[in-house]
């Protein structure tokens, strides 16, 4: 069986304080958008095979007493794969079914790690989602949510996977009506890797000014080209000073005829909202992805 994870943007972020457990709590659009990997499970002990019998461009993960053979395929997975998000889904299930099969589980790999797209998020999210369906487990939402709230702070986004204006850690969700199926998304990852603590540690100044920050459900429904200079990431700015060139990459977004441009999540990647006919050709270094959608 099959799941196709899709990644996210953040229309909008805001860091508000840190919380006596060590977290943060924000604000922020969480906004689901057509860039996929690709999981596929299938059952180890009916012998089954991969679809394409493809051979994976990475070595098995499978010890003698695991339940899991994993491989995978695509961009390199960086880490240990023990600690992939799909084998973590797949082991929390495991605990509360103690019956669910051995498998065999397949990653191919497209969007890209450490990049504010949230990618092994939504990878670990839809694994949930595979095998509840899969093995027939009965889980109902709220109930994957809370497996999935385990696995990372914006894995419980993934399984709603619709427009949310998001807060806590980015757990607490509600849907907002935002469909921008009409315009053209121009996504680009400079291959830039900005450690999520680090993004924190700059904004800290800004903690104590709640006041400041205005409410993104309002801003989101006023026209596209307006959101510039109201929907802005609290990262963006110490992100862009350390890494000048994701600064460059919005301007040139903006050049191109972008509505809206910004930083997502916590950085490197910069995104762009165009209108359809567009047409948008840029070009960047090397070690820069672009995705359009």
């Amino acid at each position: 069986m099959l799941a196709f994870p899709n990644c996210k943007i953040n229309l909008g972020l805001q860091i508000l304080n840190k919380r006596e457990d060590g977290y943060h709590n924000l604000a922020t659009i969480f906004y689901p958008l057509g860039w996929k990997d690709v999981v596929e499970v299938v059952r180890r002990d009916e012998g089954g095979q991969m679809t394409d019998n493809r051979k994976a461009t990475r070595s098995p993960l499978s010890t003698h007493d695991s339940p899991v053979t994993y491989t995978s395929s695509g961009l390199y997975v960086t880490g240990n794969p023990a600690n992939n998000l799909c084998i973590k889904a797949y082991n929390l299930l495991k605990i509360d079914f103690p019956t669910l099969p051995a498998v065999q589980m397949h990653l191919h790999k497209t969007i890209p790690m450490g990049a504010g797209l949230g990618g092994g998020s939504a990878d670990g999210a839809f694994t949930l989602k595979l095998l509840n369906e899969k093995f027939q487990l009965g889980l109902m939402q709220e109930q994957l949510m809370a497996y999935a709230l385990q696995l990372g702070s914006d894995c419980p986004f993934f399984i709603v996977n619709k427009p949310c204006y998001a807060t806590g850690r980015g757990e607490v969700m509600e849907p907002v009506e935002l469909d921008l199926s009409r315009y053209q998304f121009v996504i680009v990852n400079p291959g830039i890797h900005v450690k999520t603590s680090w993004a924190f540690a700059q904004v800290s100044g800004r903690l104590e000014r709640p006041d400041t920050y205005v409410d993104l459900r309002t801003i989101i429904q006023q026209p596209i080209h307006t959101w510039k200079d109201q929907l802005t990431n609290d990262f963006e700015a110490p992100v862009c000073k350390a890494h000048p060139e994701i600064a460059e990459i919005k301007e040139e977004l903006y050049k191109a005829g972008a509505l809206y441009a910004s930083m997502t999540g916590s950085g490197s990647t910069v995104f762009g909202v165009f209108e359809k006919r567009t047409d948008v050709n840029l070009q960047f270094g090397n070690t820069c992805i672009i995705q359009k959608i």
